[in-house]
């Protein structure tokens, strides 16, 4: 049975607001995913998945990404076919997400994401309502699936992270800048890896030169 729609988001709150209000709301025993979308209310896939991009924002993580990329490509997947609002399991609506977690997810985007906020506002909008939001999506699956990769995460968790609040605010500078850094750094992958990739290939050439002769 879906759960009824108990709290609605106020559209003038601040990104920041809606991620302190979700750690003050909670109890002891933390709030469960599907608590956390309901109180997200419209803005539930940016602010969910700039919640989930944060923690792989630190350099050189490993398990942390490979576990939350699954829930950030099943909600850019939902946001690419054009749902407007999240779809999730119910195994995973039912996970519960810990006071602790949450009160230093709140800490983290007081202190280290204010600048965020400063800097964004409604502009540029036609790059991040309507159409665009399919397009964002794409870019942010492609983020995504860099960020999977062993030690690269830090980068496509900036331009997750630079969607997700323009998505959230509105802001098609913030959106631009997201996806400018993620073809960046796919490109900058796609590189080293032709370039591993011709090297190896000149090495065994190399290699049977020198058997040979």
């Amino acid at each position: 049975m879906t759960q009824p729609d108990l709290h609605r988001d106020a559209a003038d709150q601040s990104f920041i607001g809606l991620i302190a209000g979700l750690a003050g709301q909670a109890g002891d025993d933390g709030l469960t995913i599907g608590q956390i979308v309901d109180r997200l209310d419209e803005r539930s896939f940016g602010v969910l998945i700039l919640i989930l991009a944060v923690p792989c924002l630190v350099p050189a993580l490993y398990g942390v990404p490979q576990i939350v990329g699954i829930p950030i490509l099943l909600l850019a997947g939902q946001m690419l076919i054009g749902r407007h609002e999240p779809w999730l399991p119910r195994q995973i609506l039912e996970r519960r997400v810990s006071k602790a977690w949450l009160d230093r997810m709140a800490d983290f985007a007081v202190r280290r994401m204010r600048w965020f906020e400063r800097l964004s506002r409604p502009r540029l909008k036609v790059f991040a309502e309507g159409w665009a939001e399919r397009a964002v999506a794409a870019f942010m699956i492609l983020a995504t699936l860099t960020i999977v990769l062993p030690m690269t995460n830090t980068v496509p968790s900036v331009a997750l992270a630079l969607m997700a609040v323009g998505l959230i605010q509105r802001d098609g500078l913030f959106v631009a800048g997201g996806v400018a850094v993620t073809i960046g750094w796919v490109g900058a992958l796609l590189t080293v890896a032709l370039a591993f990739w011709l090297g190896a290939g000149w090495a065994v050439a190399l290699t049977q030169r020198v058997a040979g002769g």
